[in-house]
């Protein structure tokens, strides 16, 4: 059983009387990576600044091992952060830049305790040599910090703050500045890092694909509240409202009733799904993932509509398709035209029932597409049937 290191307990914070902490509860276990998640304003970078000292909350508490650290200063906490700027110091090579914290180090002196002595120039070596394997930087030591890759330095940053052997690394959007594939690899190369030297990891993004990739509890945030606490798999796959549905990958999020465990109506029709708990006939919200869709013929189709838009992404096909005037997104190998008319069929599996809340119908419908699907509104729509 994992044992827990963090506690923030009911933590308000704000800005110009705005409000952005909202009693904000949340435990963070030992050696786990956890990524706060949520749009730009939702408060995660609020909340890593509050943990690792650098802001103090207006009321609330965060506690590390149990013992209430509010007052503690940055440095005395046994937490480092690398944030999206590095900050790395271009005056001094690899190794020096992540022995710089080191070499600040004072210990009692073993022949006289009343004074302080510096690290012991061996041990600095080691210590600098063992991180620059840990982030696969080794043989770079002497390399000039403006002559590496944004990977390269990122990982020089992530060494720095790990050489101190703190119990927790906080990292604030620091892929932000990185192209495309160099982001992608740099995603795997953190989890790696982070379970080789076995400390907890606390990771802000507001991009859903690293926070999927990477992470072994998510937390999703909106105004200064948590939505859900997850591992990536139920985040997705059981989102607790419709925005963490949106938030979290592309989602089609339909009105529709309970008609009783197991069955639920959406346009007048009744579709087999998995969940129960409801009560008989309530509204609900009802997610269904665009890769969840299959296109069969009209007449084998649980539901029709016309097809409005075509994108070609590569693997698959992003498929626009208006079903009485509610636009669906469907995500297949199989190339439909513009104007086809085409029916769908959904498994029990594919179909998820959340509980209204204040998010419906706000999000879901692909008419409020985004740039991508611009042409849109040029596309003349007609009536569709079920």
């Amino acid at each position: 059983m994992s044992k827990e290191l963090i506690r923030l307990r009911d933590l308000c914070m704000a800005y110009d009387d705005e409000l952005v902490l909202d009693h904000l509860n949340l435990y963070i276990n030992d050696k786990e990576f956890l990524t706060l998640l949520g749009p730009s304003g939702c408060g995660k970078s609020t909340t890593l600044r509050i943990i690792g000292g650098f802001t103090a909350p207006l009321s609330g508490d965060v506690l590390f091992d149990g013992v209430r650290i509010n007052d503690v200063p940055p440095y005395k906490r046994q937490i480092n952060t690398v944030f999206q700027k590095y900050a790395l110091f271009p005056h001094l090579n690899v190794f020096e830049n992540i022995a710089f914290g080191l070499r600040m180090q004072r210990r009692p002196d073993p022949a006289d305790p009343r004074r302080k002595a510096k690290l012991p120039e061996e041990e600095i070596r080691s210590r600098v040599l063992e991180m620059l394997e840990a982030v696969s930087l080794k043989g770079f030591e002497n390399r000039r910090t403006d002559a590496l890759s944004g990977g390269q330095q990122q990982r020089v940053a992530i060494a720095r703050a790990l050489v101190n052997r703190p119990k927790v690394l906080l990292l604030d959007e620091p892929l932000g500045a990185l192209d495309l594939k160099l982001r992608k690899d740099m995603q795997i190369e953190l989890k790696r890092i982070q379970q080789q030297v076995g400390i907890t990891f606390i990771y802000v993004t507001h991009d859903q694909e690293e926070a999927l990739t990477m992470s072994d509890t998510i937390v999703v945030m909106d105004k200064g509240t948590i939505q859900q606490i997850g591992t990536p798999e139920d985040i997705y796959n059981e989102p607790k409202n419709a925005f963490v549905a949106d938030f979290i990958g592309e989602s089609n999020i339909i009105d529709g009733v309970m008609v009783r465990d197991k069955l639920v109506q959406m346009y007048g029709r009744q579709f087999p799904c998995l969940d129960g708990g409801f009560a008989e006939n309530e509204p609900v919200d009802v997610v269904i993932r665009p890769e969840d869709i299959d296109i069969v013929p009209v007449e084998q189709g649980q539901l029709t509509g016309t097809v409005t838009n075509v994108t070609f992404k590569g693997m698959q096909y992003d498929i626009i398709v208006d079903f009485r005037g509610f636009k669906w997104l469907i995500q297949t190998t199989d190339h439909s035209p513009v104007g086809a008319r085409i029916g769908i069929k959904i498994d029990p599996d594919g179909i998820h029932v959340m509980k209204k809340s204040r998010y419906s119908g706000l999000y879901g419908d692909y008419s409020s597409f985004s740039d991508e699907y611009d042409e849109l509104d040029t596309v003349e729509e007609g009536g569709d049937e079920t």
